[in-house]
């Protein structure tokens, strides 16, 4: 058992925020956590920042600009997080973290990101940034294009995957129409998502444009509290686990269908929060690219290797299914602002916890699972929240 609990939430809209400054943005979604806990600013104890960046913005070294708009956490310790696109849960864990330590009791915890001011080929050398330079740097399209190699083996090892793929982007898409933060809000259709077409082409490999999280720009905050004193505000989602497994970074070095890193995080976070992968309600799962969800199935243990196609045909992982998976629509619907995603994932689940999901909401949600991942499966986060 986590010794805090989430108690305080906000989101954005994710997508192209053209007219929107990040400063602004950042301090507008952590004052929004501060009041859903119903915290004043004095209250809270310590601040982690999760962002990526790598060149997005050339504001660096965000960790006090929110104090520029929110006065009150002035004098406040104030940390930057990152870890790839597993930043926003890494400033989840190091809150949990100062809280396990005694030093907070209450932290506030923000992940966000600024994407789309460069060009997407920009973009793509930016995120390429989170491979093994040394051996990963010359893939063409960037980290589609890493994926898109990923892709390419899973179909030579197990046959073609297009149309478990496809499931997989249509469910997505389909759950993310009826979120209000997503950057897309549109069902397409699975059969929109199965043919190449003009609007969806071949991007990498074996994936098309619908099997591709987009560039996004957004923010989400959460704040955390420390158990003994979380029951005296208005909500509380307990943490019953919060696993950290990190791999090897070159793909040279592991079977890299295997996502071995992420089964280690599952299997421990499973055992230290004593439930089976049946007791969840829901799980949101980092679905940067579908092959990517596809073989965490695997990892998570809902499906043997190469066989996760079949969970998908037989609608395992919908909203109504065995174990609704990415019922926000996950990062290929919802976006993926790489600092915000970890936290967002959080917020997505929290929410569901407190039956304040509107659309989303799987009815009866007790259980959920968090998988949010650096890389292609380097750093692994699994969280297993309950309802208090």
């Amino acid at each position: 058992m986590v010794a805090a609990c989430l108690t305080g939430w906000g989101h954005s809209q994710f997508g192209k925020l053209d007219n929107v400054d990040a400063e602004v943005l950042l301090a507008d979604i952590a004052q929004a956590a501060l009041d859903d806990a119903g915290l004043d600013p004095e209250q809270i104890d310590a601040i982690f920042v999760g962002t990526f960046n790598g060149g997005f913005l050339y504001q660096d070294f965000p960790s006090s600009l929110v104090f520029n708009n929110i006065p009150g956490l002035r004098f406040k310790p104030s940390t930057r997080v990152e870890n790839a696109c597993a930043t926003g849960s890494a400033a989840v864990y190091a809150g949990l973290q100062a809280i396990e330590a005694g030093r907070a009791k209450h932290v506030l915890v923000i992940g966000f990101e600024k994407m789309t001011e460069l060009a997407t080929p920009q973009v793509g050398e930016v995120l390429l940034k989170c491979s093994y330079a040394r051996e990963e740097a010359g893939i063409p399209g960037g980290f589609a294009g890493v994926f898109g190699q990923i892709a390419t083996q899973y179909f030579e090892r197990y046959g073609d995957q297009s149309d478990a793929l496809a499931r997989i982007a249509a469910k997505n898409h389909r759950n993310g129409a009826v979120n209000p933060y997503a950057h897309m809000r549109r069902d397409f259709g699975y059969d929109f998502c199965r043919n190449v077409s003009e609007k969806n082409p071949f991007v990498a490999g074996p994936l098309k444009r619908t099997d591709c999280s987009m560039v996004s720009d957004g923010a989400a905050a959460l704040v955390l509290s420390a158990r003994d004193v979380a029951g005296g505000l208005k909500k509380a989602v307990g943490f019953r686990a919060a696993v950290q497994v990190n791999d090897y970074l070159p793909l040279s070095r592991r079977d890299p269908l295997a996502f071995e890193g992420g089964q280690h995080a599952w299997r421990q976070a499973l055992g230290v929060a004593g439930v089976k992968l049946r007791d969840l309600s829901l799980v949101e799962t980092h679905d940067c690219f579908t092959i990517a969800e596809l073989i965490e199935y695997e990892a998570m243990g809902l499906a043997k290797p190469g066989q996760g196609a079949a969970l998908v045909a037989e609608g395992a992982t919908e909203k109504s299914g065995l174990l609704p998976v990415n019922a926000s629509g996950g990062l290929k619907a919802k976006g993926h602002p790489v600092g915000a995603t970890g936290v967002s994932m959080h917020v997505m689940a929290a929410m569901q916890l407190t039956n304040t999901a509107g659309e989303m909401q799987i009815p009866n949600a007790r259980l959920a699972g968090v998988f949010n991942m650096g890389g292609a499966a380097v750093a692994n986060y699994v969280s297993i929240l309950e309802a208090l």
